[in-house]
């Protein structure tokens, strides 16, 4: 699975299944971090193995190049993106 910075992915297992994330971090080749800016901040985001996410084409180009840059998001950035991605899937239906 091809994982990149500001990727959007959805979680497929844990307490957390079926919420939608944004990979804030690589760690190496089976673990990431997540965050949704809402349960999982910034600040504190979640250790995910690769293999319990479902990746998307989606990848918010602005947060990854702050990533890619070492500036840091802010928690409203990643809450606002998510929130337009799902008033676009909402409006698919």
């Amino acid at each position: 699975m091809n994982i990149t910075l500001g990727q959007v992915v959805y979680s497929k297992a844990g307490r957390d299944e079926g919420r939608v994330f944004i990979i804030c971090g690589i760690i190496d080749d089976k673990f990431v971090f997540v965050s949704d800016g809402d349960l999982r901040r910034v600040e504190n985001p979640k250790k995910k193995k690769i293999k319990h996410l479902d990746s998307t084409t989606i990848n918010i180009e602005y947060l990854s190049q702050k990533l890619n840059a070492g500036i840091k998001i802010t928690n409203a950035e990643i809450r606002k993106y998510l929130a337009e991605l799902k008033a676009a899937e909402a409006g698919k239906e």
